[in-house]
């Protein structure tokens, strides 16, 4: 038990925008419906998880069916990201995610999610289907590069080099 409560305080720790206050948790009191314990914040973080990267690995026996394809794809990982609020909560997680460093990535995720469900459940078009699922995994890969130091820099370069025409 103690040992996962170190790893959520060293997963607070890292944030880099953690101010020494009382680590938030996924209730708002010790009475609150929603509160769990740590133990029960890491199974419900590992729940999440799984069943995201289930959804991702099911969506590669439909890849040949763009609608059923984002359907899967575009669930999976909404609950892929969005499994650490279990660990850091709602609101610390909103906030990361509309980060200065991250805002742009998050409304663009968001808004090729929200796309990518509206073409494959309500419109039926597979080729918007396809450029919202295209746009989705490159805001998607762009967001998840935000958390690592120098990572969008070094990608930008390499993208540069790779698409440089001057020989």
């Amino acid at each position: 038990m103690e040992m996962i409560g170190r790893f959520r305080r060293s997963i607070l720790d890292n944030d880099g925008g953690f101010d020494g206050q009382e680590e938030e948790t996924f209730s708002n009191g010790p009475n609150d419906l929603f509160s769990l314990s740590p133990l029960q914040s890491m199974y419900a973080f590992a729940a999440s998880l799984l069943m995201g990267f289930l959804l991702l690995f099911l969506s590669l026996f439909v890849v040949f069916q763009p609608i059923k394809f984002t359907i899967l794809f575009t669930f999976g990982n909404i609950l892929a990201v969005g499994s650490t609020i279990f660990i850091i909560g709602p609101s610390r997680q909103a906030r990361m995610m509309f980060d200065s460093i991250r805002v742009y990535a998050t409304i663009i995720y968001i808004g090729s999610v929200l796309l990518a469900l509206l073409s494959a459940l309500l419109i039926q078009s597979t080729l918007l289907t396809l450029i919202a699922m295209i746009a989705e995994i490159c805001a998607l890969i762009w967001y998840s590069l935000s958390y690592i130091p120098f990572a969008r820099r070094m990608a930008s370069e390499l993208i540069i080099s790779l698409c440089d025409t001057e020989i």
